[in-house]
């Protein structure tokens, strides 16, 4: 099998978070079946949603379950790894749907190039950003910007990262983010400043992003349309647009 030097990058605009989460599931048993043979990038902005990772403890949600529902946010455990984080709209997540075996099939490798494709992001942005020692995830003066959560089958990934744009981090005080005491949230609209319009500003980091994802694993990105994907999309996905949480 030949290397397919292409990566198929899919906007899925605004989205709850359970179609896409059983949309990723199915792409990749179906890479898994080799009924898929290209990387696939799937870039989405999610309705309000707290996931609870494989490593959430009890000390990262202060609030119990019900009363972050009457926040307005969906509550769902899911298989990634990590602890509890946040997704809302401003936020933009992406779901790298790879087969590590054309790359590199090793876990510690694949968070660092996540991390670097979004520090090069970043870069473009003109957002100042590193590693933290000892945490996965993605800071700039201090203030976490990016957070990871991955999962792995037979070297095929899912789940992937989320980028603070312009979402204004009200449900990441109603948990302790990532499991961090302590960490401040920020995000690329708070760190360059409020003159840029929300939709350029989103813009922007996405073509950053995808450009970066496509330079730290030598891919050569191509937008494709998400009715094209391999399957049926789920019942519910939305237009594209973009919003902030108040």
């Amino acid at each position: 099998m030949t290397r397919d030097p292409i990566l198929e990058v899919h906007d899925l605009g605004r989205q709850a978070y359970r179609p896409v989460l059983e949309l990723q599931r199915e792409l990749c048993r179906q890479r898994m079946a080799g009924v898929i043979d290209r990387d696939l990038l799937l870039l989405v902005e999610h309705e309000p949603v707290i996931t609870l990772g494989r490593g959430t403890r009890a000390s990262s949600l202060p609030m119990p379950v019900a009363a972050l529902v009457a926040e307005g946010f969906e509550v769902v455990e899911v298989e990634r790894g990590g602890d509890v984080t946040v997704h809302e709209p401003g936020q933009l997540v992406g779901y790298p749907i790879l087969d590590l075996t054309r790359h590199r099939p090793d876990l510690h490798w694949y968070l660092r190039q996540l991390e670097e494709t979004l520090i090069q992001a970043l870069d473009i942005l003109g957002v100042p950003a590193e590693r933290n020692p000892g945490l996965t995830g993605v800071w700039t003066r201090g203030r976490k910007i990016a957070s990871l959560g991955i999962h792995v089958k037979q070297w095929i990934t899912f789940h992937g990262f989320a980028l603070n744009v312009t979402n204004g981090l009200r449900g990441f005080g109603l948990v302790v983010p990532c499991g961090i005491d302590g960490v401040t949230m920020t995000s690329v609209s708070r760190e360059i400043g409020s003159g840029e319009d929300p939709v350029d500003t989103w813009t922007r980091a996405r073509s950053a992003v995808v450009a970066a994802f496509g330079e730290v694993f030598a891919r050569e990105p191509r937008i494709a349309d998400p009715g094209n994907l391999p399957l049926p999309a789920p019942a519910g996905l939305a237009p594209h647009t973009v919003g902030t949480t108040p």
